[in-house]
């Protein structure tokens, strides 16, 4: 089923190439949702654009398009305001057809993508023996919402964790507990994730400090890499230690992921390494192997390198991001990868993708993509810390996260007079917590940084997963009450928007399809959050205003079936966030 805009789009291409030729062959018919609702409901401002390269004013262009326009199904007659700007308003029978439509479909008229593609979606990646913590948080977050996005357009999606697992900082952790705590590198679990991380400061510390002890963590990297047993153990310990851990989190989350470490790709290093030399466009520079970018400079204005192989013979982690881009083109057959990472590393992606398109390991038809995002912020406006300065575990903030909301509901409860169970309030606590911690960043313009608040992001008014959540159990408080089952309500039942306020419900449901459209091309999921959060105003205002079980037949079923079109579409929208609805709250 088109959305309303891609039927709009192809009637005004169509009458575009019927009235000034086939030159105008594809140009895009600016179709947008009208900036003022006293114009219409659409707007498209081609004829504005067009005027340079037609030699016509704008309004000219606009009256012979109209004589080729066929909207009369949808709209009411097309009109043109000041310029050259057309209008369109949709037309209520269209809408309550369109509406009846959408209500017996499970996908609420969103289309399955015609030409599925391989994406790959590369998120989360934390460190091994390495606690998660508050910078992980928006990786995790919005990587699953991308994927679950694209994974309902029908797309073959591969949810990848490039998870932090090889490299100089084994041979240092694992030499350091050769002294201080052996036991931890032949017994499973010898030591709380959470030691190990002040062990691997205290390695580090050693080995900034300690030629001697610098030295023997290099010994013991060139062990690991050549697979000796004892070093092969003790990596394979920490490594299950950290992802039972991680997966304590991802389950909290409902993070669905496949593991495919930095370890995974190195038995592909030197391949890459000889792939770029056969290219031509390896250079050896003071005794290092790299690439020169273009576009790239250092200090003094000189070409930068990109650096694949070091003096000492070492890899780093553009050889590890080449060697995964070539597997995942050549292996996986990917069309599309993206990359959910912080901002900080654009440059990095931009220099590794520049490089891999140059020497076609990247082909021309796979597109890549990095998704950069800003910050998490404390109230003070600087970098989310905990009193003592260190960075914020992510477990302690998802707990506190449960925490607050079961208080919160707690305090409700009492002022409310209710009684729950103590299984509803712990079931309510968790959904609404995490619900609150992941609304509150993917509503946020990923490319920005934000200040996390639990007492703004729990908040039951504004624009907030609890004042979603809310609606929703409004709308099955409403089929309790009345004993309502929305699924027999018939398939023959119609659906009337007499009242201002149906209307505007009902233009505001249809336009859930060309809102997912926009956020998997753009990637962009605070665009879902703003139309969910505009959603749940407009059934607010329509259930303040059309009295539902109390209004007389057929408005009566009409309404109903506008409460359930909108709950079907705030639980459809929410869970491609990552967020569980309630029946309750």
């Amino acid at each position: 089923m088109k959305s309303i805009v891609e039927q709009l789009r192809l009637q005004f291409t169509q009458a575009l190439t019927a009235a000034f030729g086939s030159d105008v062959a594809g140009v895009d018919p600016m179709m947008v949702p009208a900036s003022n609702p006293k114009f219409g409901d659409y707007q498209s401002n081609v004829a504005l654009a067009l005027s340079k390269r037609l030699k016509q004013p704008p309004r000219a262009i606009a009256e012979s398009l109209l004589q080729y326009i066929d909207v009369a199904e949808i709209c009411q007659s097309p009109t043109i305001a000041g310029p050259g700007f057309i209008n369109l308003s949709l037309k209520p029978a269209y809408l309550e057809e369109r509406l009846r439509e959408i209500h017996t479909d499970p996908r609420l008229g969103v289309a399955v993508a015609p030409a599925p593609r391989q994406v790959i979606v590369d998120f989360s990646s934390p460190n091994i023996a390495k606690e998660m913590h508050v910078g992980h948080l928006r990786s995790t977050i919005i990587g699953d919402s991308i994927a679950r996005i694209l994974e309902f357009r029908g797309q073959n999606v591969l949810r990848l964790n490039h998870v932090g697992d090889w490299g100089t900082q084994f041979g240092m952790l694992i030499t350091y507990l050769r002294e201080a705590y052996p036991s931890a590198l032949t017994t499973a679990d010898a030591l709380d994730l959470g030691d190990l991380v002040t062990l691997y400061r205290q390695a580090k510390q050693r080995f900034d400090a300690d030629e001697e002890f610098r030295e023997a963590s290099r010994l013991e990297v060139v062990k690991l890499q050549s697979g000796a047993a004892d070093s092969r153990r003790a990596w394979q310990l920490l490594c299950d230690q950290s992802r039972r851990e991680f997966q304590i989190i991802y389950d909290l989350l409902d993070i669905q992921l496949t593991e495919r470490g930095e370890s995974f790709y190195n038995p592909f290093l030197t391949e890459v390494v000889d792939y770029l030399d056969k290219s031509g466009l390896l250079v050896e520079d003071s005794g290092a192997k790299c690439v020169f970018l273009e576009g790239f400079t250092n200090k003094d204005g000189e070409p930068l390198p990109l650096i694949v192989q070091k003096s000492d013979g070492g890899y780093n982690y553009a050889t590890t991001d080449l060697a995964a881009l070539r597997y995942r083109t050549e292996q996986d057959q990917a069309q599309r990868i993206i990359y959910v990472t912080d901002s900080g590393q654009a440059n990095h992606f931009a220099q590794v993708f520049q490089v891999a398109r140059r020497t076609g390991i990247l082909p021309e038809n796979v597109e890549i993509v990095h998704v950069p995002f800003g910050l998490v912020l404390g109230e003070d406006g600087k970098k989310l810390k905990t009193r003592s300065g260190e960075t914020v575990r992510l477990r302690d903030l998802l707990d506190q996260a449960i925490a607050r909301s079961g208080a919160d509901l707690e305090s409700r409860l009492k002022q409310e007079g209710r009684e729950e169970t103590e299984e509803f309030k712990e079931h309510v606590a968790k959904v609404v917590g995490m619900s609150a911690v992941k609304y509150a960043d993917l509503s946020q313009n990923r490319t920005s940084n934000y200040i996390f608040s639990f007492d703004k992001m729990l908040a039951l008014q504004g624009n907030t997963a609890p004042y979603m959540l809310y609606a929703y159990v409004r709308i099955q408080g409403i089929s309790r009450k009345g004993e309502i089952d929305f699924e027999q309500l018939g398939t023959d039942a119609k659906i009337l928007l007499q009242e201002d306020a149906e209307l505007v419900l009902g233009k505001k449901l249809l336009q859930l399809s060309e809102v997912l459209g926009e956020v998997e091309k753009e990637l962009m999921p605070n665009r879902l959050c703003q139309y969910l959060f505009e959603l749940s105003q407009k059934f607010n205002q329509f259930y303040d205003q059309c009295p539902v079980l109390k209004a007389e037949e057929p408005k009566r079923t009409s309404r109903l079936l506008l409460c359930d079109l909108t709950a079907r579409t705030l639980k459809l929208g929410l869970y491609l966030l990552g967020i569980q609805v309630l029946e309750r709250m």
